[in-house]
C-alpha cells in the first residue's frame, strides 16, 4: 500500500500525485490534507505516513511539503522508515535500489510537475536490489534504531 500526505505548501502537488497514482492503478491511502489550509502543519501528515510505513512490511509513502525538509526529518524519527528527499529520477532509483527507500519526499517549492512525476515513476518502478552489502547496511540501521 502507498500512503500519501502533504501540508498546505504541498497540497497542490499532492493532488496531482494522487491523480497519477489513480491513473496508473496504484492502491493508495491519502491521509490529507484534504483541502487547502494555510495554517496546517506538516507534522500531522508526516507522523501519519511515517508511523504506518515504519511498521508495515512493503508499505511505501509519499510526503510533500514546501522544502521537503520538515516531513523528511519527522518521518525518519520512526523506526523502519527510510525517507529521502527526491532530487531527480536517477537519485530516487538509486535510493530504492541501494537503500530500500520507503518514503519519497517531494519539495513542492523546488520541484516541477514533470520532475515529480518522473521521480514517482522511479520510486514505484525500482526494486530493492538486495545485494549483501546493502542488506548489511540496513541491518546496521536496524541495530541503531533498536538501541536508540
Amino acid at each position: 500500500m502507498i500512503y500519501i500526505g502533504a501540508d498546505h505548501r504541498g497540497f497542490e502537488l499532492k493532488e496531482k500525485v494522487a491523480g497519477w497514482l489513480f491513473e496508473e492503478g496504484h492502491q493508495f491511502i491519502d491521509v490529507g490534507a484534504f483541502f487547502y489550509d494555510r495554517n496546517d502543519d506538516y507534522t500531522k501528515y508526516a507522523e501519519e505516513v511515517g508511523s504506518v510505513v515504519g511498521k508495515s512490511e512493503g508499505a511505501r509513502g509519499i510526503l510533500i511539503c514546501g522544502s521537503g525538509v520538515g516531513v523528511d526529518v519527522l518521518a525518519n524519527k520512526f523506526d523502519g522508515v527510510r525517507a529521502s528527499i527526491g532530487k531527480n529520477e536517477k537519485q530516487v532509483a538509486a535510493g530504492r535500489n541501494d537503500d530500500n527507500m520507503n518514503i519519497l519526499v517531494l519539495a513542492s517549492d523546488y520541484t516541477s510537475d514533470e520532475e515529480a512525476e518522473s521521480m514517482l515513476a522511479a520510486f514505484l518502478g525500482t526494486k530493492f536490489e538486495g545485494k549483501a552489502r546493502h542488506k548489511r547496511r540496513l541491518r546496521e540501521i536496524e541495530k541503531i534504531e533498536a538501541n536508540n
